[in-house]
């Protein structure tokens, strides 16, 4: 056997380092394309909050101003740096669709951009989130009973995701509401990748590959066509997580596929 003194032990020994060096190298080169990555879509969001609070000023009563606001005070809050900073972004988009809904009640991206941002308030509350939960499920049912189609069937998805994610006990989580929703989104925007992504996802949550196969290779058919028509610097972030999410499941259901069957006893 070789030792660390012997020639063939030092070349051992220094292929170790070397493996270790680009390991190291390469994952702080990922961590640091990621954080520059992530930066980058920050400083977008915040560029376009800024831009967007600007128009809302200069004509509140102007609808679309006041949902677009309420849509980059959401995108903004995605990236605060602490609970005190989202809440704040959040508030101010959910004042401004109240303020909305007040003047045209069957405003269906007002509602739309309620829920959203009553979800990132959610994220910083403890004792009052199951209350704010059951007002963005009532929110996102009136978006959908407006324009169901709004952001490719961004209320039943969003329906479909707050039933799974929510707690089963003492909220409204339940699978069946879950897969009814996200099932609906993908038939009524098929178009859309997350769609199909979110329905995959929830069935390898549930235990049922098949079905998360066939969404995965729904995905593959309208994939090219996607990139061609969500394209630009406002898909960006959208196309960054869609494509890690692809790749994490697909490298699940093969995970899957290939381990051995248990032994019955």
């Amino acid at each position: 056997m070789a030792t660390f003194n012997s020639p063939s032990g030092r070349t051992a020994k220094w292929r170790l380092a070397a493996a270790l060096f680009v390991f190291f190298a390469i994952a702080n080169t990922i961590l640091a394309n990621e954080s520059a990555t992530n930066a980058m879509f920050a400083a977008r969001a915040r560029e376009e909050y800024h831009l967007a609070q600007t128009r809302y000023r200069e004509d509140a009563d102007d609808s679309t101003n006041a949902w677009q606001f309420a849509r980059s005070c959401y995108d903004a809050a995605d990236f605060a740096t602490n609970a005190s900073e989202r809440a704040l972004l959040a508030d101010q988009g959910i004042d401004a669709c109240r303020q909305l809904i007040a003047s045209i009640p069957e405003s269906a991206p007002a509602h739309y951009y309620l829920a959203m941002n009553l979800g990132q308030l959610a994220r910083t509350e403890w004792i009052g989130a199951l209350l704010l939960v059951r007002e963005m499920e009532r929110e996102f049912r009136k978006s959908a009973s407006l324009d169901a189609h709004f952001d490719f069937a961004g209320a039943e998805r969003n329906l479909g995701l707050l039933y799974l994610q929510a707690p089963t006990v003492g909220s409204i989580g339940s699978r069946r509401k879950a897969r009814e929703f996200l099932e609906r989104a993908v038939k009524m925007a098929p178009e859309y990748p997350e769609n199909h992504l979110n329905l995959a996802e929830a069935f390898l949550k549930w235990g049922e590959p098949d079905h998360s196969k066939t969404q995965l290779n729904e995905l593959d058919t309208i994939w090219s066509n996607a990139r061609t028509n969500f394209t630009g610097e406002a898909w960006a972030e959208s196309w960054y997580d869609w494509s890690i999410r692809r790749a994490a499941a697909e490298k699940k259901l093969e995970e899957i596929s290939t381990k051995p069957p248990r032994e019955s006893r």
